[in-house]
């Protein structure tokens, strides 16, 4: 099933002049996934105490500059020489942090609330590490779709682009939750069949 995270390629060969200059300049894969985390959260915990409509315009701007910071710094550790044991725990965790920060908001959105926002927190949570779990079995990462973490971040940011303009969101949005909910478990089972099928013998 096609997932946005296919697309990468492309993006980072968009990117390689300026992750270059960065390089050159000093700049570590380390300190960007750090900084790419205390935006999300800041801009996450923004909007959870003033889900002001128009304020979730800022929303799909950051998740587009968000999939910008993660494949420079994935870009800067592995071009430049940067990997490192913290950065793959940094990669990882903040992920997971900067999802459920960034998703949080919407348990204030009509007609979304706890359950269905929170379902989807922890669903994300629990397929990042079916898919980091991969090289502990001997097998890569799993990005397996669909909505992965690039899908996810297309849909939230679709939903605060319609709510900045529309000021609400109809009812029938109700639906939305659930079927991203849904979507998650599918690549959860998809990350842990081929992580178990491309497992290397102990």
């Amino acid at each position: 099933m096609l997932s946005i995270y296919q697309l990468k390629p492309r993006f980072q060969a968009l990117l390689r002049p300026l992750v270059g200059r960065l390089a050159a300049a000093g700049v570590t894969a380390n300190g960007v996934t750090l900084a790419a985390m205390a935006v999300s959260i800041a801009l996450g915990a923004g909007l959870f105490l003033w889900p002001e409509p128009l304020a979730f315009l800022l929303l799909p701007l950051w998740m587009f500059l968000r999939m910008a910071f993660n494949a420079v710094d994935g870009m800067l550790a592995r071009e430049y020489g940067q990997q490192s044991a913290l950065g793959a725990y940094l990669n990882e965790l903040s992920d997971v942090v900067s999802d459920a920060a960034l998703y949080l908001p919407f348990v204030a959105i009509a007609p979304f609330g706890w359950g269905s926002v929170g379902a989807v927190i922890f669903l994300s949570a629990v397929s990042e590490m079916a898919g980091a779990l991969g090289p502990m079995v001997g097998s890569p990462r799993q990005y397996d779709g669909p909505m992965g973490k690039s899908d996810r971040a297309f849909v939230f940011g679709a939903l605060g682009l319609w709510l900045g303009l529309a000021g609400s969101l109809p009812g029938w949005a109700l639906w939305l939750m659930p079927a991203v909910a849904v979507a998650i478990a599918i690549n959860v089972f998809k990350r842990v069949r081929n992580g178990t099928r491309q497992a290397r013998p102990r």
